[in-house]
């Protein structure tokens, strides 16, 4: 933590701003890591994580704390800036935590106190003042989201590097299961007629000559069986015919003889 302009806020705050800093970092809030500005120790980021088994899993939530020249007698206020379904966006979320309720304010809680709470009520149902409504289905979109979301904030990455490398080898990573679950394309079929027949004008199918007849036989193939099968009947009744005919006239001619 660089202390540059920390002067700016009273030695109260700041004193207890930095212990309440290496208390976090000797003792990390679970799915949270917090920074200071370095240009203003009043001012403090954050990232939530999403637990597992919610419908934040897999998410980058990146928010601030903005603390009183008073603290830490005076309570922070809390603003959300991922998009996430349950709170609006850069907006003053009225928690007992926050200045929304000075009243229920106790000095001893810390910075990390303060985000516990904040991710137990994010992870809850209940309505407050800066809260949103939305299903399951749009935080888990929202979620998935997040990470390019994030990438796009300076500020965001200017703090958090090991929160924006975990990001990108986790973009990475999902890129390459993408990559490898697409489906395989159809095998290439030469069409009936295509000038790439080969084997005595046989369609070609996967570089080998479709076999005459059976039931995918192709469809010129089936018709020029057809229109032989046609041919070969009308011969036959042809013969029939002139076999009759020439029947007649021999059985005629010899009764006429008789007679």
């Amino acid at each position: 933590m660089n202390n540059t302009g920390t002067k700016r806020a009273p030695t109260t705050a700041t004193q207890r701003l930095k212990q309440d800093y290496l208390r976090i970092k000797k003792d990390p809030v679970p799915y949270i890591c917090a920074e200071p500005l370095p240009s203003n120790i009043l001012e403090w980021h954050y990232v939530v994580r999403g637990p597992e088994k919610t419908p934040y899993e897999g998410g980058y939530y990146h928010g601030k704390l903005i603390f009183p020249r008073e603290f830490p007698f005076k309570p922070p206020s809390i603003y959300m800036i991922t998009p996430n379904g349950r709170f609006k966006c850069n907006t003053r979320l009225c928690l007992s935590i926050t200045d929304f309720h000075p009243d229920t304010w106790n000095p001893a809680w810390s910075v990390s106190t303060i985000l516990t709470g904040l991710l137990s009520f994010m992870v809850e149902k209940g309505p407050t003042l800066g809260s949103i409504e939305t299903s399951d289905y749009t935080k888990r979109q929202l979620s998935a989201q997040s990470l390019a979301f994030n990438l796009k904030d300076k500020v965001f990455c200017e703090l958090f590097p090991d929160v924006v490398e975990e990001i990108k080898q986790k973009q990475k990573v999902q890129e390459e299961l993408s990559a490898r679950t697409q489906p395989l394309p159809l095998p290439d079929v030469v069409p009936d007629g295509d000038p790439q027949q080969a084997h005595y004008g046989l369609p070609v199918l996967n570089g080998g000559p479709v076999p005459v007849g059976g039931a995918n036989a192709a469809p010129g193939l089936q018709q020029a069986n057809r229109n032989h099968g046609l041919l070969g009947g009308a011969l036959a009744n042809l013969f029939v015919i002139v076999g009759f005919a020439a029947f007649a006239y021999t059985v005629n001619t010899f009764t006429k003889k008789r007679k």
